[in-house]
């Protein structure tokens, strides 16, 4: 399984693209600004969409994309574009997004039994069977509904956190899984961490305490950890302090991590 990060920042600012990873050419994990880096024949590809949550980094390219690439996919008889999310994402996409003042409802375009997107809810827990790849959904604490997800190949899973705060359920899932690669939020500074409680979000010194979560076997096998979501104006700051863990006694746990950084661009085979 191939995996293209296509954005893996917390807002936008020059270079910075929000939230969105490609599984190999047909499957998008959340749809934030990065997917504008897709060329027409590369989002034509896309069969289907699994969203963390509503929030507009990680949604905000959908109905652009969509709408991109809908004489296309209507021309060679394309199925209708599955976008796969909790039902409170779902219902938020219809009445914030596609609700014909935002954005045209594609849901019943160009008609309802023949639409261009069809929404399928999804729970926790679930193993999704899209494009010959089983990702699961895994729990995620946030201000919204919203998940992570667990795409499995054969080297072990891609594990990703989605936005979330304290999340024990997500470590309990995650230590019953053979993984390959984590990627996890930490969205503020510990200067902000006022900020991150109330937007349920990690900042470094939460960071530690999460990773400290993951079970002696699974953090014997050191697989890579990787930070995304960070904010731009905090990015340099969230490195400084994650890289301090090194040098502080009471992160010892949290430092024998394989830490490291995630950018746009990169590419992942598993």
């Amino acid at each position: 399984m191939k995996v293209r990060v296509l954005g893996c920042s917390g807002a936008i600012a020059q270079g910075c693209r929000t939230t969105s990873f490609l599984l190999d050419d047909d499957v998008l994990i959340d749809a934030g600004t990065g997917v504008g880096d897709l060329s027409l024949d590369e989002m034509a590809a896309v069969n289907h969409v699994l969203l963390t949550h509503s929030h507009l980094d990680h949604v905000a390219s959908l109905p652009l994309m969509i709408d991109a690439v809908a004489a296309r996919r209507l021309a060679t008889g394309a199925p209708p574009l599955q976008v796969h999310a909790l039902p409170g994402t779902i219902a938020a996409l219809k009445a914030h997004i596609f609700n014909n003042l935002i954005w045209p409802d594609f849901s019943s375009i160009p008609s309802a039994a023949s639409p261009l997107m069809r929404c399928t809810p999804i729970a926790v827990g679930e193993v999704l069977q899209v494009g010959g790849k089983a990702v699961e959904v895994l729990p995620a604490v946030h201000t919204v509904p919203a998940v992570g997800f667990a795409a499995n190949s054969p080297s072990g899973h891609w594990v990703f956190s989605g936005d979330t705060s304290r999340n024990p359920a997500f470590w309990q899932r995650v230590n019953q899984l053979p993984v390959a690669m984590l990627i996890i939020e930490t969205a503020f500074s510990d200067r902000e961490e006022a900020l991150a409680q109330r937007s349920l979000h990690l900042a470094p010194s939460v960071l530690a305490d999460e990773l400290d979560q993951i079970a002696p076997a699974a953090a014997g096998a050191t697989y890579p950890i990787y930070i995304t979501h960070t904010k731009p104006a905090e990015t340099g700051l969230i490195m400084e302090e994650i890289r301090g863990f090194d040098d502080m006694p009471s992160r010892a746990d949290a430092a024998r991590h394989d830490i490291r950084w995630l950018s746009a661009g990169m590419t992942f085979e598993l």
